[in-house]
């Protein structure tokens, strides 16, 4: 399992959008080339000019550009939500920890370079995981939150029930906050601002998992 790491003062993996203690100069390539002209204009052989390997090298662990690109989601995002889960305190209990890593995690996933680039110009590299299955970033968020759960059912912070099913639900509540949370608001209302409803998923999450 990914280590949990305390979170910056901001939420973030960096101040960059990068990876941390995964950096890898492969995915750092496609990262900043996919940062400065999206997903569609970017080639292997611009990632591996960049990256200083050979387009063989690319070759031989990527087919093309998209799986690339899915093996760099895949590290920003679980760096994102790793990086979101308080530190445990004992004045924190496993409910509280998870409530504040879903709700600072929607903002930081919202926040990141990476994701804003995608959504504003490539969206449809994001539908396979909301529509038709799940990726590895997915999985890995799964097993953190159903590890979580159970610290929250061991403690009695989170009401009894199915660990995974309980976790799946939290991972389908934030995404659609994660993805669909601008189209709801109206920052001219002060009823509708995106931090109404980033209060609002905070109740709901509390509500949900209190015993």
């Amino acid at each position: 399992m990914t280590p949990i790491r305390h979170n910056g003062s901001d939420g973030t993996a960096g101040a960059d959008g990068r990876g941390g203690a995964d950096s890898d100069p492969v995915l750092d390539a496609v990262r900043d080339r996919v940062l400065a002209v999206g997903v569609r204009r970017t080639t292997l052989t611009d990632v591996a000019r960049r990256a200083g390997v050979s387009r063989m090298t690319l070759y031989r662990r990527w087919p093309d550009v998209r799986t690339l690109v899915g093996d760099l989601m895949t590290r920003e995002w679980i760096a994102v939500a790793t990086a979101a889960m308080p530190a445990p305190a004992a004045d924190l209990s496993a409910r509280d920890r998870i409530v504040a890593s879903l709700v600072d995690g929607v903002g930081a996933f919202r926040a990141h370079p990476l994701f804003r680039k995608i959504v504003d110009v490539d969206p449809e590299l994001l539908l396979p995981y909301v529509l038709d299955r799940r990726g590895a970033s997915q999985d890995a968020l799964l097993e953190l939150l159903a590890t979580a759960v159970r610290e929250g059912h061991a403690d009695g912070s989170v009401r009894p029930g199915h660990p995974e099913r309980q976790a799946r639900t939290l991972l389908l509540v934030v995404q659609s906050f994660t993805l669909s949370l601008r189209t709801m608001t109206d920052e001219d209302d002060p009823e509708l601002t995106a931090a109404a409803f980033t209060a609002e998923l905070r109740t709901l999450l509390e509500r949900t998992l209190a015993p």
